[in-house]
């Protein structure tokens, strides 16, 4: 049963041109006589940025009405638009404890559950606003949203299938599914909403053909994720040639403008010997058409000589597939070019962006870096495979074995496993 307020239809009309959300609700409680344009002189406030000035007004009005459904969720929102997730939480789940047929208090806390990083929970809301308004697009976009971003994928596909039933344009559908597919594969710092660190631990074992002693190599990360990205502190340790190296990094990835994002990193080691004396790396991604993902990257490293290193990437999702193909650019000082080339396909064959296995094959004529000799022409050929699983949400590996071939080395295997804990 919906609830009513008695009030005149003037106080009516005046109370809905201000109404604090948008969307439709099943049943607005309506402010008593004489509080409207005090509501609406503090929603004012509010929108200016003016907002303490709008809470204390609140404040005012709410010793004066006490409980008052409208001036608790207008409060609510304003704290919420201030971060106050907790004071916010409070107003809000009163006025959803009182007047549980009041939709537009449920999109209330359903948003202040988003905004605040909580999407299970924010899903839980937008259903009860949903049901509320079962033939209105928002709630169900809403709904959708908060889904995806828990990881639902299958029940975010249903809500925004329900949104285009409810009328939502399809070209506003098509954009909402293509956020559906897992996020770009060239991120480290994939999480499901809700995480905020990320460590994991390397070890890789790398034998040759022949006599040649095997390499061994260690590393550790620590990364923080941010609402636009996250930063990483790595630590690195390479056993090769009877001899060791240790270098220390920093890799972060910032969100940017629609659809884009980059990676930057800096590596700093004691010498020049298996690791370069510091490298620097910036690689920026832009999201096109459908699915469609370009890239570009500079590398620049310090050995004896400084390496200069180009690369341009494609990718592409399509269903629960990524593919990509990279092409680097290797100029030297004496003129000559390298130039080589990777492919990856992978399959997120749980339909989550946590586990995938990922195929590899590359091909080139390029510059490397090889200890005692410096840099060296070489022709090689990469195969490989890795698989990545996730058991449980807080911690997962990642199996990899790889081999490729040198024209000036002996052909080398490699194996690696890694670790992860996410909290």
């Amino acid at each position: 049963m919906h609830l009513r307020f008695h009030t005149d239809v003037a106080t009516v009309l005046a109370f809905l041109s201000m109404a604090l959300v948008p969307a439709a609700s099943s049943a607005q409680p309506l402010a008593a006589p004489g509080l409207t344009e005090q509501m609406a002189q503090a929603r004012q406030l509010a929108v200016n940025g003016q907002r303490e000035a709008a809470l204390a007004l609140y404040d005012r009005l709410l010793t004066e009405s006490p409980g008052n459904g409208d001036l608790l969720l207008a409060r609510g929102r304003t704290l919420a638009w201030m971060g106050r997730w907790d004071a916010s939480e409070q107003d809000l789940r009163a006025v959803t404890a009182a007047h549980p047929s009041y939709g537009d208090a449920w999109s209330a806390l359903g948003d202040m559950y988003f905004w605040s990083d909580r999407p299970a929970q924010a899903a839980q809301a937008y259903a009860e606003w949903a049901r509320l308004d079962p033939a209105d697009a928002p709630p169900f976009v809403a709904l959708g949203r908060a889904l995806r971003d828990a990881g639902d994928y299958s029940g975010a596909a249903d809500a925004f299938g329900r949104a285009e039933a409810n009328g939502l344009a399809r070209v506003e559908v098509e954009g909402l599914m293509v956020s559906l597919r897992p996020p770009a594969a060239n991120r480290a710092d994939t999480a499901p909403p809700g995480f905020r660190w990320i460590a994991s631990g390397t070890y890789e074992h790398t034998g040759f053909e022949g006599s040649r002693r095997p390499w061994n190599d260690y590393s550790i990360s620590l990364r923080r994720k941010f609402t636009k990205g996250s930063l990483a502190v790595e630590l690195l340790r390479a056993n090769r040639f009877g001899g060791h190296d240790s270098a220390v990094a920093l890799d972060g990835y910032v969100d940017l403008w629609s659809r884009a994002y980059a990676n930057v990193r800096y590596q700093r080691a004691s010498g020049d010997r298996l690791y370069p004396h510091y490298a620097s790396r910036a690689e920026l991604f832009q999201g096109v058409g459908s699915g469609w993902e370009l890239s570009g990257s500079y590398d620049r490293l310090k050995f004896s000589d400084d390496v200069n290193i180009y690369g341009l990437g494609v990718g592409k999702y399509f269903g629960n597939y990524y593919a990509r193909v990279r092409a680097t650019h290797v100029p030297s000082s004496d003129g000559t070019r390298s130039n080589g080339y990777r492919a990856i396909l992978r399959n997120y064959y749980r339909g989550d962006a946590d586990s995938y296995v990922e195929f590899r094959v590359g091909h080139g004529r390029g510059n490397d870096f090889l200890p005692g000799q410096g840099l060296s022409q070489v022709r090689n050929g990469l195969v490989g495979v890795s698989w990545v699983f996730f058991p449980e949400r807080t911690w997962g590996f990642k199996l990899t074995g790889d081999y490729g071939h040198d024209s000036s080395a002996p052909s080398q295997f490699s194996v690696s496993m890694s670790v992860y804990r996410r909290w």
